[in-house]
């Protein structure tokens, strides 16, 4: 029997974030649609960056599945992650990063630029994301190593990983390898972009899965319905377990069949990057952590109206000080 002695091992995108607070008339002469996320190739994403020369930004290693990674790890848990990076400057400051977090990183560096992400945000906290994926969308089931999600308690799959027929063969690879050592497995849509585009996968991926983190939209794409009560019974027949995020409505989960039905703590939002990805972060640190379903959704709101009150996917005070005052609370 194998040992389990990393709590949460992810799947997903390598990525480089860089944001820049923009004005609702810079957007515009971009010829970006506010509140899109689009996926352009290398040449598209450099015109972006020529465009962008000289403006003042925040560089951060990144990823949907690696923020919720991170934010796990300083909560106090064990994780590793699997992903594909360019061998480059970008490359190496995201190793270097996740060396100084202290988190198990399986990345190959092959011979294309490691992807980036620019994200817009405008004055009215929205964001307006550019990716491109470079090495990343090579990503495939020759680059994870099974021992580690064997290791895992929990694996974490990132949704963006459907967009490149490789990486969605890499996610049921992983499905295949937690099922057979026991690791439960949880999965993100990460957008409705990906539902829509890529149903079928996301459908079948979802049947397969222990856990299923989504929000209003993505589980109205999901579901094909606009009545939330009918959303929810959709997904009771899918999945065991599932969380819908809601915004100021809170959150909703099923989880052990049971409903629970989670507040929003108040924020001041500066940013909403990030925050779905803090959610799930806090969320399965109080299931796998702590074995409890209700302070497992306090958590989550309180650490995701944090994300929204500042610049970036990283919280910026000590995520500990989070854990203790939903304890005391």
């Amino acid at each position: 029997m194998i040992e389990k002695d990393i709590d949460l091992c992810g799947l997903g995108n390598g990525l480089v974030d860089l944001l820049y607070e923009v004005s609702f008339e810079e957007l515009e002469n971009l010829g970006l649609r506010k509140g899109e996320m689009r996926l352009v190739d290398a040449s598209l994403q450099n015109k972006l960056f020529e465009v962008l020369k000289g403006k003042e930004h925040h560089k951060c290693s990144g990823g949907s599945a690696a923020n919720t990674i991170i934010a796990f790890t300083q909560f106090g848990g064990k994780s590793a992650y699997h992903t594909v990076l360019g061998n480059d400057e970008n490359g190496r400051f995201y190793l270097e990063e996740f060396r100084k977090l202290n988190i198990e990183l399986v990345a190959p560096m092959i011979d294309e630029p490691t992807g980036t992400c620019i994200v817009l945000i405008t004055p009215d906290s929205e964001r307006t994301m550019n990716t491109s994926l470079g090495a990343t969308a090579h990503f495939g089931p020759e680059h994870i190593n099974p021992s580690f999600i064997e290791r895992a308690k929990w694996i974490y799959l990132e949704g963006y990983k459907f967009t490149a027929p490789k990486s969605t063969q890499a996610l049921y690879y992983a499905i295949d390898v937690a099922r057979a050592s026991g690791s439960k497995i949880a999965l993100t849509l990460s957008d409705v972009f990906v539902v829509n585009n890529f149903y079928p996968q996301v459908l079948d991926s979802v049947q397969k899965v222990d856990l299923l983190f989504c929000n209003e939209q993505e589980a109205k794409a999901l579901a094909q319905q606009e009545n939330f009560g009918d959303i929810v019974e959709f997904l009771k027949r899918l999945v065991p377990n599932f969380v819908i995020t809601r915004g100021e409505n809170g959150s909703f989960a099923w989880v052990n069949a049971r409903e629970y039905e989670f507040q929003a703590y108040k924020a001041d939002p500066i940013d909403t990057t990030g925050a779905g990805d803090m959610y799930a972060a806090g969320f399965l640190y109080g299931l796998i952590k702590k074995n409890n379903v209700e302070f497992a959704g306090k958590l989550a709101s309180y650490a995701s109206a944090h994300i929204v009150s500042q610049l970036g996917a990283r919280l910026r005070m000590d995520h500990k000080i989070l854990v203790e005052k939903v304890e005391n609370k």
